[in-house]
């Protein structure tokens, strides 16, 4: 586990040091308030190193700026400099040649003790300036890491706003025939990388959600043919259980603080919204219909709550106070809605919609206008969204196939990226960046 923060990184249990370089102000920037972001050309060369570790860890970087949608790595083919000192200021002429507007330069050494240093430069070629410079020291084992969070510092550095990469996602692993599909929890990077099973697969898991505040997640479970939710804490394995209620409880999720537990609760064939002290695990129910609410996700500031019901007779979004007062509908287009989401920044919820035999993955403002789709398909459901607000994660089904599979898009639409793992997937959740 690790302290960081784009001014200073601090390293906390995980055995990894930082330093950091004042950034110089430079011309080099991505308007990502842009309906549409033109990738910024970048060169990001080879880490100089003794073995194939330093190239890795460039070979990540890349991949991650090159995943968002917003930065064009160049081909190394075309470089003109081979960089020989990192530290040494690079002949721009040459890099500005390949159109190269940023470039990234880097170092990987080994300490005495075993440890990796890790060192990079991002240089703005055509102000001709270094525009950030930072080392870190960690265990080998650590080494996409540091490749994320590098490349977390050069999303920051160009677009002013925070990156996502030093990020996991906890999910649905799905294996097995369909008839008898076995679903165990799992935890992976961002990418797709370093998978882990959380649960053995004996029991039903279902909607899996990370906590802002800790490393640790809630879930659904059918252990024993009871549904119960359950608390999980990543770093040690222990799990606890949140409450035994008398009917079926559904999509857990935590509030901002990470102090309540917000789900719904069937009784009598209806659902509602109720929240759970995880202190004093006292509940205060929210809402009280004859319908089924459902899928509730807090705002980030903690005052507001949205959720699905049906009680005007389809699935609609719906808004409501903290406190489950003033609730309104907020989906009026054709179709059904479900499975609203809140934004980190709190500008959109996003969405699944089912509409025309298609299903849709979409984000409208928390009054509802501004309705966008930004990709729909035979079967899409659950996103859930990256920490910075600028990229979905959900779940993709096509006609025929054996079973779900994970995707990502961004805001613009056209940034969609299949996340490959080795088994079937479902019900993605994105944790917030890793501390």
């Amino acid at each position: 586990m690790m302290k960081r923060s784009f001014i200073r990184l601090v390293v906390a249990l995980a055995g990894m040091a930082v330093m950091f370089s004042t950034p110089v102000q430079a011309a080099v920037t991505i308007n990502v308030n842009k309906g549409s972001v033109q990738p910024l050309p970048i060169a990001i060369t080879d880490f100089l190193s003794n073995d194939a570790l330093g190239p890795q860890i460039s070979q990540v970087v890349a991949a991650d700026l090159q995943r968002s949608g917003l930065f064009a790595p160049i081909n190394k083919a075309a470089f003109i400099e081979k960089i020989s000192d990192p530290n040494s200021q690079p002949r721009f002429e040459d890099w500005k040649a390949i159109n190269a507007q940023a470039m990234v330069t880097g170092r990987i050494t080994r300490e005495a003790d075993g440890r990796l240093r890790a060192e990079f430069r991002l240089w703005d070629t055509f102000a001709g300036q270094q525009m950030t410079g930072q080392q870190f020291f960690t265990q080998p084992d650590n080494w996409r890491r540091v490749a994320h969070i590098i490349a977390d510092a050069i999303y920051q550095q160009i677009t002013g706003e925070k990156g996502y990469f030093d990020t996991r996602v906890v999910f649905v692993s799905e294996s097995g025939p369909k008839t008898a599909r076995q679903r165990q929890l799992a935890i992976m990077d961002q990418d797709g990388f370093n998978i882990r099973q959380l649960t053995n697969g004996k029991d039903l898991v279902l909607t899996p959600r990370f906590s802002p505040s800790r490393q640790e997640v809630t879930y659904m479970s059918f252990e024993g043919d009871q549904p119960r939710v359950y608390l999980l804490q990543l770093e040690s394995g222990r799990r606890e259980v949140v409450g035994n209620f008398p009917g079926m409880t559904f999509s857990p999720r935590f509030s901002p603080d990470g102090q309540k537990v917000i789900m719904s609760l069937q009784q009598e064939g209806n659902a509602n919204i109720y929240t759970m002290d995880l202190r004093s695990r006292t509940t205060t129910r929210l809402t009280n219909t004859a319908a089924i609410d459902t899928a509730p996700s807090y705002s980030p500031d903690g005052r507001q709550i949205t959720f699905e019901s049906d009680r005007g007779g389809r699935q609609q979004i719906y808004v409501m106070n903290a406190d489950g007062s003033g609730q309104n509908r907020i989906s009026f287009g054709n179709g059904s809605y479900s499975t609203p989401v809140w934004s980190p920044r709190g500008d959109l919820i996003a969405f699944t919609k089912q509409s025309g035999g298609k299903f849709s993955i979409g984000v409208m403002k928390p009054d509802g206008s501004g309705e966008r789709i930004l990709t729909e398909g035979f079967h899409n459901e659950g996103p859930t969204w990256a920490p910075n607000g600028r990229v979905l994660m959900f779940f993709r089904q096509n006609a025929g196939a054996g079973g779900p599979q994970l995707y990502s898009i961004d805001l613009t639409g056209y940034n969609e990226q299949a996340i490959k793992t080795p088994t079937f997937a479902s019900d993605p959740a994105w944790s917030p960046l890793m501390e």
